[in-house]
């Protein structure tokens, strides 16, 4: 009986509970895109931000406390004393989050003459390959820590290549105001030796780099006399936005609980990525470029308070549509309902079959909405992200769950109605 009352009303009313379903469906969708990228926006956006530089500086420990103190910076060997191992870059891809270390560089500020002019030579990895002994191969620089540099024909040194340790990049005002032109040959006279290079291409970063010269690492350690030092590193890493426990740890780590600690260790906090450096860098202090990681907090948590917005407005505008429309079915089978009544109905039972129907009808819309949701994910991260939305299977329960609350939300001024209904006045009209 009661399956006959749920179809035979399905079925009466097609038109409507069809706009139910694609009302739920709407909302479904959108709540199913948003929540999938709301969870995988945290990465997706970490990596778009990694083209913008790194977000750790490692240096000398010695070094780092010196420019605290004296609030200087360390740009030339004249006041440095202190220098990081260069055959111990390759630990940073042994630390606990080995795998959130996208990319790193090391620098080396030095001074040397080209004819009579003293000019500043950085010394760096461009693209550095490194066989570690865990087995990975990788080639780590600053090809994609300074993605953003225009370099006419990607005339980028390739160390790879033959001839490459003796090719130097010339910053674009440096270069005009010497009038120097990529492939032409000059002597770098350094306070340790000289060496004939090659201009291999002429780059603009829009900063200070435009008036140094670049050049691979053993080029300014020969010219320096420095070999196997480096002053700092540069890291690009995927961090998690930092929260209470983040900033307490960053402060002093000793002092939290083992269970605090544990979980910070455990988790990639800009801080615990840090700490990790250090662990396995002689001598070293890392910290974090604030406007950077900051930055990728601050935008992440935007995000994602997007995404809740809109998904909540998408809930609330679908239970509006729910209630209007099941409200109109009810009004619609105002008299139908009064004869069940009038015969012993109690509202209980009408009101079971009225939300069996709602119910019924709000699964299959909600089935439809959340794989037109995934698609909506996967196109978002497709022309948003340049990469497909990994779908997570607790958004189906959550959006369950959500769906039901909606749909339950939207039927409750039916619902009302249904019990205030009076059989005498459905039936036979109001008294005068």
């Amino acid at each position: 009986m009661l399956f006959r009352m749920i179809k035979g009303a399905l079925v009466r009313q097609w038109s409507k509970m069809l706009l139910i379903a694609l009302t739920i469906a709407l909302g479904a969708s959108l709540a199913t895109s948003m929540i999938n990228v709301m969870l995988d926006v945290g990465d997706k956006v970490n990596e778009e931000l990694k083209a913008y530089g790194a977000n750790i500086v490692v240096k000398p420990k010695a070094s780092s406390l010196l420019s605290e103190i004296y609030d200087v910076e360390d740009e030339g060997t004249e006041l440095q004393q202190a220098w990081l191992k260069e055959e111990e870059l390759g630990n940073l891809k042994t630390i606990f989050w080995a795998f959130n270390i996208r990319d790193f560089a090391p620098f080396l500020n030095v001074s040397a003459r080209i004819g009579e002019e003293t000019v500043p030579v950085t010394g760096t990895w461009f693209n550095h390959h490194l066989s570690l002994p865990t087995g990975e191969e990788l080639d780590a620089g600053v090809r994609s820590l300074r993605s953003w540099w225009d370099v006419p024909n990607e005339d980028w040194i390739d160390e790879q290549a033959p001839g490459a340790e003796r090719e130097i990049m010339v910053g674009t005002a440096l270069a005009e105001r010497m009038g120097i032109r990529e492939g032409d040959s000059l002597i770098l006279t350094g306070t340790a030796s000289e060496a004939n290079v090659t201009v291999r291409g002429i780059f603009d970063s829009g900063d200070s780099a435009d008036e140094q010269v670049w050049a691979p690492l053993d080029l300014a350690q020969e010219l320096a006399g420095l070999e196997g030092k480096v002053a700092s590193v540069e890291v690009s890493a995927i961090t998690t936005p930092d929260n209470d426990l983040a900033r307490r740890a960053a402060q002093n780590p000793k002092a939290l609980s083992r269970a605090d600690y544990d979980t910070w260790y455990c988790t990639a906090y800009v801080s615990a990525v840090c700490y990790q450096i250090t662990e396995v860098i002689t001598d070293s202090a890392a910290s974090a470029v604030r406007q950077v990681a900051e930055s990728e907090g601050e935008i992440l948590n935007k995000t994602e308070l997007l995404m809740i917005l809109i998904t909540a407005l998408s809930l609330v505008g679908a239970a509006l549509g729910i209630s209007n429309l099941v409200t109109a079915s009810v009004m619609e089978r105002s008299r139908e309902i009064g004869l069940l009544k009038a015969v012993g109905a109690h509202d209980k039972a009408i009101t079971c079959v009225v939300m069996a129907e709602i119910l019924l009808t709000a699964m299959v819309g909600t089935a439809v909405g959340y794989f037109a949701g995934l698609g909506m994910a996967r196109f978002i991260g497709r022309q948003v992200f340049g990469s497909s939305i990994d779908i997570k299977a607790v958004v189906i329960p959550v959006v369950a769950v959500l769906i039901s609350l909606v749909t339950i939300a939207g039927s409750l001024p039916a619902i009302r109605m249904i019990l205030r209904l009076d059989p005498a006045e459905v039936l036979h009209g109001s008294k005068a």
